[in-house]
């Protein structure tokens, strides 16, 4: 029995974020999925979005009908038991048949035959089982929670003490609902462009000029808009972290890959110099292809040793974090990591905002970002670096907040829910985006 292109792709994008540790955001929106059709690329990211978000809830149930512990199976193997175990407990129009057949078929594609008589055996037992019932609220318990939503235990304990247990409820529901994708346009005739194709949009509910995306995201890739890069996904909390960083003559981006605050500082900023720093070589040369703008020098240096000279206005500090903000949009990130990383990643935080604000000009201003949600990784960092460095203050992030609201670009009315003491905070869950982290700091002299 062939296998259907849409589960043939879900199969080694899976496989690829088992084993490669992969990220599934830029695999699904790789140039190796333009040759399926619509509807099976739909499917294939219904079927790598559904495993990786319900993973915990689809392994008690493979192992419940499994003679073999999991840990004893190929990687082969058990992501094409997720994927049918997805497929019969979470899809309602895909055929028993289809899901068992071709999962199986998966398992002999991979060169792991002889594991397909019980991949079979599994299946078929899973197929009498009843489906999956979304539910649409909890009794909010850690426990219902983590089992409800498929989390890992530590991480809504942690959500519980630091936001209190209906925040950690809306948290880990976001996540498993996803977001619709938001979108910033490069030029004003985009949107029209996209609307001319048949790309249907809404206004964005954080920032006036973002729109989010109704139609499917095939369709979007698809248009000439979009492939010139006139119109790109970006989320709306992070077109918001890199609207607070404001205008100068010349700024400073100091972990800029993949681009996309890159590319809104040099739309707001088009006669400044910019120089937009990575670590990495194939980061760096991904930023240089995203953001093509003459003004921004792209750089590959490490953060704690930039071999840039003089000052800068402004300077932004979006640094490397455990990505707990953005799990509705990047669900293995939450198989991936483990209590002690938050820790490690401290540690590199504070070292690379230190080094960021060394190239400060006076009277300029940074912006320190992540995307978690995590306190050791926020406030703490920001803490940390302040407490022996008197020449820095931190700024009341509301006032930057006001200021883009008067001038008609925040459309977001409350916000307090966005204001967490001095910082920016958003929560998936509680507004219209990912969840991210920024303050602003100052250079007084």
């Amino acid at each position: 029995m062939p296998v259907s292109p849409a589960r043939a792709a879900a199969f080694d994008i899976l496989l690829r974020v088992e084993t490669q540790h992969a990220y599934v955001s830029e695999l699904l929106h790789s140039s190796r999925l333009d040759k399926l059709s619509s509807i099976d690329r739909g499917l294939t990211t219904e079927i790598v979005m559904g495993v990786l978000r319900w993973r915990s809830r689809l392994d008690e149930s493979i192992a419940v009908a499994s003679s073999r512990a999991l840990s004893k199976l190929d990687a082969e193997v058990l992501t094409a038991l997720r994927m049918a175990t997805y497929q019969l407990q979470f899809l309602t129009r895909v055929p028993t048949s289809a899901a068992i057949n071709e999962s199986v078929e998966l398992v002999k594609r991979a060169r792991k035959a002889s594991a397909a008589p019980f991949a079979n055996a599994v299946l078929r037992k899973l197929a009498s089982a009843p489906r999956y019932s979304r539910t649409t609220r909890i009794d909010a318990s850690v426990e219902n929670i983590f089992r409800e939503y498929a989390h890992p235990q530590w991480l809504v304990e942690r959500w519980a003490r630091q936001f209190g247990i209906e925040t950690a409820a809306r948290i880990c529901q976001q996540d498993q609902e996803g977001l619709r994708p938001a979108l910033r346009f490069e030029h004003p005739e985009a949107e029209a462009e996209l609307i001319a194709e048949g790309v249907q949009v809404a206004p964005g509910a954080l920032l006036s000029q973002a729109r989010v995306l109704i139609s499917d995201v095939a369709g979007l890739t698809r248009t000439a808009a979009f492939r010139a890069g006139r119109v790109v996904i970006h989320d709306e909390g992070s077109q918001l972290v890199a609207l607070l960083v404001g205008s100068g003559s010349r700024l400073l981006d100091c972990c800029a890959a993949p681009g996309g605050k890159t590319a809104v500082l040099a739309s707001r900023n088009p006669t400044a110099e910019i120089i937009a720093a990575d670590l990495h070589a194939h980061r760096a040369e991904l930023l240089r292809k995203r953001v093509r703008a003459a003004n921004v020098k792209v750089i590959q240096a490490d953060t704690l040793h930039l071999p840039v000279d003089g000052q800068f206005d402004r300077v932004l500090a979006d640094v490397p974090c455990s990505g707990t903000g953005t799990l509705a949009r990047n669900p293995e990130i939450k198989w991936r990591l483990k209590p002690e990383d938050i820790s490690d990643l401290h540690a590199k935080q504070v070292a690379i905002l230190r080094a960021a604000l060394r190239h400060l000009a006076p009277d300029g201003r940074a912006v320190y970002s992540t995307c978690s949600l995590e306190r050791e990784e926020d406030e703490a960092v920001v803490e940390e670096v302040l407490a022996d460095s008197p020449e820095f203050h931190l700024l009341d992030v509301r006032e930057e907040l006001e200021r883009l609201r008067n001038a008609g670009e925040l459309a977001w009315g409350d916000l307090d829910s966005l204001v967490s003491d001095k910082y920016l905070r958003t929560i998936q869950g509680m507004h219209s985006c990912d969840g991210f982290f920024a303050a602003v700091i100052e250079l007084v002299v």
